[in-house]
């Protein structure tokens, strides 16, 4: 069995996305979607899995005794001169396991990965919410960095993240960065927003909102003249409106599509597409709020918000269909990749031919 800066630095070198310490199977990596042992012949007992997640608590510095309590944990830590990691820890059929993201050191080019203008110019909002969502592994972290590494180079304001665990590093450029990570600089994302609005922020990034209390305070540092910057784990605009309706009581969800109606800028939404080359591409749907949409979240409506988007060209608004369009006619995706992705097959096809 190799030590686990050797599975880690293997993994690097193979640009993997991923790595899996799991009893029963070999150290694993995941390699554009598909997950593949990293030397066959290392089949992993119990204890050998035990020792490399101990080895991981080591490198992060971190006590295991929270982990050996609950049975998952999330933490970060970096290697000098080959990256930072995201660790989930957790417990599976008695034993010990975990999966270990690959973050690469600094921030990437937005250009170079394929993150819209439109996405990247959220950065000069000064107020209101937006929102960044996918599913897991979409790339939303990436992006909400990209969008804090922009306005940290070009505006004089005071960032405070909320994160669990910290993905990428910010130096202060023109702003002052304040990283805070649950369980370490904070207890959770409810008691770190509370905290926060006493610590004069400008912009708040929110890593996660879980349940309906932490959405109605991040609503009201919103309204409150902050700019506020928040994933959700949903898929395009309409599901993640629903979504937060939803948190609340029947009886409270009238005021709160009055309140997200109001305080609500953007909502970007993602995923990540095989490419041509083997790799990944993201797609991107992009809703900008009008008078229009704000008018069909009051109204219970928003199954009529896709409309919006696809004819929101002129306003700076993307359809997921039109960006899948785009990456096909750029040559970055496959015609197959195209339909299996799109949202309206029919519509699709046609725009393909």
């Amino acid at each position: 069995m190799l030590e686990l800066t050797e599975y880690l630095e293997k993994a690097v070198k193979s640009n993997a996305s991923d790595v899996f310490i799991v009893a029963g199977s070999p150290v694993c990596q995941k390699l554009d979607k598909r997950v593949c042992p990293i030397n066959k012949e290392d089949m992993l007992y119990p204890q050998d899995a035990e020792q490399l997640i101990t080895d991981l608590y080591k490198s992060a510095k971190r006590p295991m005794d929270l982990f050996l309590h609950k049975g998952d944990d999330d933490f970060s830590f970096s290697i000098g001169g080959l990256a930072r990691f995201r660790v989930n820890a957790y417990r599976q059929r008695g034993s010990l396991a975990a999966v270990v993201r690959i973050v690469a050191f600094g921030i990437p080019n937005w250009q170079e990965i394929g993150i819209p203008e439109q996405v990247m110019n959220l950065a000069d909002e000064s107020h209101g919410m937006i929102l960044v969502t996918g599913t897991a592994g979409s790339g939303k972290s990436t992006t909400q960095a990209c969008i804090i590494d922009r306005i940290n180079n070009t505006y004089e304001r005071h960032i405070i993240t909320m994160e669990n665990p910290i993905e990428y590093l910010h130096r202060n450029v023109k702003s002052i960065v304040s990283q805070r990570e649950i369980s370490i600089d904070t207890e959770d994302y409810l008691s770190a927003l509370r905290a926060c609005l006493r610590q004069a922020p400008d912009v708040i990034l929110l890593g996660e909102m879980r349940d309906a209390e932490t959405i109605h305070t991040a609503m009201t540092a919103a309204e409150t003249g902050h700019l506020l910057i928040a994933t959700l784990h949903t898929k395009g605009a309409v599901n993640t409106i629903d979504r937060i309706v939803d948190s609340f009581p029947s009886e409270q969800q009238g005021q709160i599509r009055m309140q997200l109606s109001m305080v609500l800028r953007t909502v970007v939404s993602q995923q990540l597409l095989p490419d041509i080359n083997g790799g990944l591409v993201p797609a991107f749907e992009v809703m900008h709020m009008t008078s229009g949409i704000r008018g069909l979240i009051r109204d219970g409506k928003t199954h009529q918000i896709d409309n919006d988007i696809a004819r929101g060209g002129a306003d700076g608004m993307i359809s997921m269909d039109n960006s899948i369009v785009g990456l096909y006619k750029a040559g970055k995706i496959s015609k197959e990749t195209a339909l299996d992705y799109c949202d309206n097959l029919e519509t699709v096809k046609r725009k393909l031919n």
